[in-house]
């Protein structure tokens, strides 16, 4: 019997099981059909962060920022590029501070951009500062060994 994992659909929301071996398979939605992974970072909003890391069974690496802060715009190339790489044993979200700052103030996020790395719905690494792709990539890889692959 093979192992499966939750996965929160980046379109709907809802919550799908996928055999841990097939991540990497183009899985599809069963409420709404489409790709469960795009190699591309997800927005979220408080709401929908919450979702995704509470029934989450992938880890979810997070870019809280905002769109006044200028490393934030410089970084979303290089989180977009770090998302082709890393999935699907990491999710990539980016959620704006200036959209959930209660969000934002409860997890202490103190400047931006602040990247966090979630497992199991709890906050298992941080690293604040604009970041090339490549130091991302080793960054998550390294705070989450199962994502070696």
């Amino acid at each position: 019997m093979q192992e499966a994992t939750q996965v929160v659909c980046p379109h709907c929301d809802a919550i799908n099981r996928v055999p841990s071996t097939r991540l990497a398979d183009g899985p599809r939605c069963g409420s709404c059909h489409r790709r469960l992974f795009e190699a591309r970072p997800v927005a979220l909003d408080e709401a929908r962060f919450r979702r995704h890391a509470e029934h989450s069974g992938v880890p979810l690496l997070v870019d809280f920022w905002a769109s006044w802060c200028g490393p934030c715009r410089t970084m979303a190339p290089e989180f977009e590029a770090a998302a082709r790489e890393l999935e699907p044993a990491i999710r990539l979200v980016k959620v704006s501070t200036e959209e959930a700052p209660a969000l934002a103030a409860e997890l202490g996020i103190a400047s931006i951009p602040t990247l966090a790395l979630f497992s199991g719905g709890r906050e298992v690494a941080r690293q604040a500062g604009a970041q090339p792709a490549r130091r991302i990539v080793a960054w998550a890889r390294n705070a989450v060994p199962a994502a070696r692959a």
